[in-house]
């Protein structure tokens, strides 16, 4: 899996990636981070599907990300580790606090200084953060119409949502169109057979 992706891995920045991984086989054996049944798999299963978004991005040259919905990390934080030098300022909201403090665990032992926890609602985020992201990315957290109602607020001018997507992806996309207009490409996800990923820009909200 990671092989696809040779050409956005340093030896520094795979050497985070075990880290990270490591990090969270040790959380893992007393606090639920991933399903269990998935960790044998992690590296495709979690690491991998993550690593996907990074290409996707880098088209539009972001400087700044926040991820929704973050849970053990996925992919909020293997997006930071991975272009790390790339992003000024990366946000991960996860509301669950065991989880996030596993979150600012793995950034301190991986060394991700421009990463901010925010252990809230993505509801109650700042609203001195409003249009401050170039990316705002979620995995499998909310229905489309929804999540975009979230990222909406943090995108800044000509953002990119960043939506992993299951096999529901065509009905949510239709429901959301009646309230939301965007452009979107979607890209098949290499690591989950019936996955999407859609990355959505130009976001409006429909006039009533």
């Amino acid at each position: 899996m990671l092989a696809r992706y040779r050409d956005l891995l340093t030896t520094e920045t795979e050497t985070r990636l075990v880290t990270f991984v490591e990090l969270l086989a040790t959380w893992q054996r007393t606090h639920n981070l991933v399903s269990p049944r998935t960790l044998d798999e992690v590296w495709e299963r979690h690491v991998g599907d993550s690593l996907q978004l990074a290409p996707i991005a880098l088209a539009h040259k972001p400087s700044s990300w926040l991820d929704i919905g973050s849970g053990a990390g996925f992919p909020g934080l293997i997006v930071a580790i991975v272009l790390r030098d790339r992003l000024e300022t990366v946000g991960l909201v996860e509301a669950n606090h065991k989880k996030a403090a596993f979150l600012r665990q793995a950034v301190r032992v991986c060394s991700l200084d421009n990463v901010t926890i925010h252990a809230q609602r993505i509801e109650a985020l700042h609203a001195d953060l409003a249009g401050h992201f170039d990316v705002v990315s979620a995995r499998a957290l909310a229905p489309l119409a929804s999540l975009l109602g979230l990222a909406a607020a943090f995108l800044s001018e000509n953002g990119l949502v960043l939506a992993m997507k299951g096999k529901e992806y065509v009905h949510e996309e239709a429901a959301a169109s009646d309230i939301w207009q965007f452009d979107r490409i979607l890209y098949p996800s290499v690591a989950e057979g019936d996955g999407t990923i859609a990355a959505i820009s130009h976001l409006k909200r429909r006039k009533a």
